[in-house]
């Protein structure tokens, strides 16, 4: 009789242990930026790389987290979120290299002899427009594949195997030099965005501070979701979709839903990446970059939100120092990384940690 009480009662211990710890992870994202602004003699001063380097981790997680809310909610394994994080990067990549060359032509369409913009390049000078181009640029794409994809049914490996093929095409297609997006190279030297200099600590500080918001907003839009009905019929179609359909439930309404809104994360995520890294091209819709995403959501635990933000942190910090030290082995480590979690730890750290934690 007393059972049900105690797990109640651990549970909610559990859940305030990772509220106050969330609020101490957000206290340091949040000083990390204000102590970069100290001078470099004093000894807590974080370097620009350093908060580069974090920045770059934390829109990663803001996509495994994307990620985690079709994969680990619904059911679908994407392996193609890297082409909406490249779509919302181009993006504002194009407002960039527009501030960059003034009223003249990008130096990349100089260099290639063209004589005037695409049509698709129009407006990309305003900062509003560029931001409602990160946005439509993969929610529409997302729109229309969901749409047909989840209209024929198309589900599990198949689904997996589209969204891969999909990402492909869209790095083939960004690699040539005509479609007007830089080809190899694709966009870099960015001087300065809405007027200050990009690579000033003060800008440096404020897109820090503006993925941290971005992060904490899209957990808790996602905690809302969980928690809700929504995310109730969500977990309902990924485990029982036939059942679900037998209630009077048509999935593929929820399955849309989810799917655009994952890809338009995907694009505020990238278009806060590129002014930090300074540099988008064709390789981040590479298919090994959406699989890497995979694993940080498989290697925290997928379904429960943290997990994914702790897989992408723990993956992209070991790959930061892999890289350096043994570049050649980084993938082999990655692939058997994936298959250890896969077979020993299915519900992926969390679910670890979770057990350990249970009476």
């Amino acid at each position: 009789m007393n059972q049900p009480l105690m797990v109640t009662a651990a549970q909610r211990a559990g859940t305030h242990v990772t509220i106050s710890v969330g609020v101490i992870i957000l206290a340091v994202l949040i000083a990390l930026p204000l102590l970069s602004l100290l001078p470099e003699s004093n000894g807590l001063q974080v370097s620009a790389y350093t908060l580069t380097l974090l920045g770059k981790i934390l829109c990663y997680a803001i996509v495994a987290l994307a990620l985690d809310l079709v994969w680990g909610y619904a059911g679908l394994l994407s392996l193609g979120h890297g082409l909406f994080f490249a779509l919302g990067g181009y993006a504002m990549g194009m407002y960039l290299m527009r501030e960059a060359s003034g009223d003249s032509l990008p130096a990349f369409m100089t260099f290639l002899s063209w004589t005037e913009l695409p049509w698709y390049w129009v407006g990309t000078e305003h900062f509003l427009w560029a931001m409602c181009l990160v946005v439509l640029a993969p929610g529409l794409l997302a729109l229309v594949f969901g749409f047909f994809a989840f209209r024929s049914r198309i589900k599990g490996v198949y689904f997996s195997i589209m969204t891969q093929a999909l990402t492909f095409a869209g790095m083939l297609l960004f690699f040539r030099n005509e479609t007007g997006f830089g080809g190899n190279n694709g966009f870099t030297n960015f001087r300065s965005i809405l007027g200050f200099s990009i690579t000033s600590q003060g800008t440096r500080a404020v897109l820090f501070l503006l993925t941290v918001a971005l992060l904490a907003g899209s957990l808790f839009v996602g905690w809302r979701l969980a928690c809700s009905k929504f995310g109730r019929v969500l977990t309902a179609v990924r485990d029982a979709e036939n059942r679900l359909m037998f209630c009077g439930y048509d999935p593929r309404g929820f399955k849309l839903f989810v799917w655009v809104l994952s890809a338009v994360l995907c694009g505020l995520a990238g278009a806060l990446y590129v002014p930090q890294v300074g540099i988008i091209n064709p390789s981040e819709m590479s298919p090994t970059n959406s699989i890497e995403a995979a694993v940080w959501v498989a290697l925290g635990g997928r379904g429960t939100l943290i997990g994914p933000l702790l897989g992408a942190g723990v993956v992209n910090g070991m790959k930061s120092w892999f890289t350096v030290a043994f570049p050649e082995y980084w993938l082999f480590f990655l692939g058997a990384l994936f298959i250890v979690v896969t077979l020993y730890l299915p519900k992926g750290v969390i679910g670890l940690i979770r057990k350990r934690g249970e009476p």
